[in-house]
């Protein structure tokens, strides 16, 4: 700076105006063109570290899907199982004469066994929350990360119907019928010497009455809207997944 200070005295003191402005408009040219090199390595440095954060949300996005993908395979060879499971119970309501059970049989219309599917949502969240969603170039991909949260509600509300079914009214419904004494021998417990103390079980009057059957029947349609729910999120699952990929490998 001292340089072009003496530079700029001694055009002055020589009275030389037309150099005096030429040199004072070159100063000015290499000032702006300082401010926009700066400027621009100051965007790049930005553009760099955002490409960071970009890659870290990619990143935690798909580990969480993945885990997700497996845990709706899971789901969904689960509730295909339920349904098959249940319809066979149905067959024997249906049946014009009683028949003597089978230990498996009884099994079965007892079976009140059921864990719901805990997907996760916490890197899906914090990105629709927070200013991380900024950071998310593909509009696509925008739109599907927006949309998914809503999805995976709609998802666990059904999860709560089926288990409403099963805690509230099937499995009160079931004792009334059945002793629990005979569930936990069927388990193995040692309760053999307890059953002459115990109230029989009447499994046949459990598949008569209306109460069992319309919660049987229940749970089947909302298991089955379930298992399309399922395949459906499934699928919206895998997309944003792929597309994540795509746009890791692209970086």
């Amino acid at each position: 700076m001292r340089i072009f200070r003496k530079i700029r005295k001694k055009l002055l003191v020589s009275g030389k105006i037309k150099n005096y402005l030429i040199y004072a408009l070159g100063e000015i040219i290499l000032i702006v063109l300082g401010v926009l090199i700066a400027w621009k390595i100051n965007t790049l440095n930005e553009l760099r570290k955002n490409k960071i954060v970009e890659i870290k949300i990619y990143q935690s996005l798909n580990e969480e899907l993945n885990a997700n993908l497996d845990l709706l395979d899971y789901a969904i060879a689960s509730y295909t199982q339920n349904v098959q499971n249940l319809e066979s119970t149905i067959d024997l309501i249906l049946e014009e004469t009683p028949k003597l059970l089978s230990e498996d049989e009884k099994k079965a219309i007892i079976d009140v066994a059921y864990k719901p599917t805990q997907l996760h949502s916490g890197a899906i969240n914090s990105v629709n929350t927070t200013n991380k969603f900024e950071f998310i170039e593909s509009v696509f991909l925008k739109d599907l990360i927006a949309a998914y949260p809503n999805e995976l509600d709609n998802f666990q509300n059904q999860e709560t119907k089926i288990e409403n079914i099963i805690v509230n009214r099937l499995q009160p419904t079931i004792e009334k019928y059945i002793s629990l004494i005979d569930i936990l021998t069927q388990r193995e417990f040692p309760c053999q010497e307890h059953k002459e103390f115990t109230l029989a079980s009447n499994y046949n009057n459990l598949l008569l009455s209306r109460s069992y059957q319309n919660c049987l029947v229940d749970r089947v349609l909302q298991t089955e809207i379930q298992l399309e729910n399922a395949k459906t999120l499934r699928d919206k699952t895998q997309m944003i997944a792929y597309k994540l990929t795509k746009e890791l490998e692209n970086e």
